[in-house]
């Protein structure tokens, strides 16, 4: 199981998303968004905009699954926890 978030260094629901993540020792990628530069910035704004058609963070991707914030119990429910 593929496990990916986009967040802000700054955003508390990050925050909270990577504790629950690390909490349940799921192993996961993350893009901190606000400290990529240039292109590769753009680049992952764009990919954040087109699997939740905004800028809200965290976004989190496990597999095909878009979760938008930090949602507890969708995360445990995907993630099997």
């Amino acid at each position: 199981m593929a496990v990916k978030v986009f967040a802000l260094s700054t955003c508390p629901y990050c925050r909270m998303a990577r504790a629950y993540l690390d909490e349940n020792d799921v192993e996961y990628d993350v893009v901190e968004v606000d400290m990529l530069a240039g292109d590769e910035r753009s680049e992952a704004i764009d990919e954040v905009k087109a699997m939740s058609g905004g800028t809200s963070f965290p976004v989190v991707l496990v597999d095909e699954e878009v979760i938008i914030g930090f949602n507890k119990k969708r995360m445990k429910e995907l993630l099997d926890l």
